[in-house]
């Protein structure tokens, strides 16, 4: 299960080594919504390989703002604490998955 994330946690969460998939999402977001089960199943087929951890822009604005998320979803791929992809908007699962296959 996708980990809720927040200023505080986010350096031992995210920054704290492996392959991390962030997702900056907001409750009042359709392609948010239609992206969380899209989500859950790629959290499901790459278990043991990547985390997902999710990011509510409306609380932690100043994580948004600092990895200067402009619009949701915005999913970071993070590996080892450093950014290495990015893809903005509600995308296919494939697209999502063949860049975790880039990173692990």
């Amino acid at each position: 299960m996708a980990v809720r994330v927040n200023s505080e946690s986010f350096d031992t969460e995210v920054l704290g080594g492996g392959t991390v998939l962030a997702d900056f999402y907001s409750d009042s977001c359709v392609p948010c919504k239609r992206m969380s089960p899209v989500l859950a199943e790629i959290e499901e087929e790459f278990e043991g390989n990547i985390k997902l951890v999710k990011i509510n822009i409306n609380f932690d604005a100043e994580l948004a703002e600092k990895y200067e998320v402009q619009s949701v979803p915005t999913l970071i791929f993070f590996k080892d604490g450093e950014e290495k992809e990015r893809i903005i908007g509600a995308v296919s699962r494939d697209k999502i998955a063949d860049a975790i296959h880039n990173l692990i």
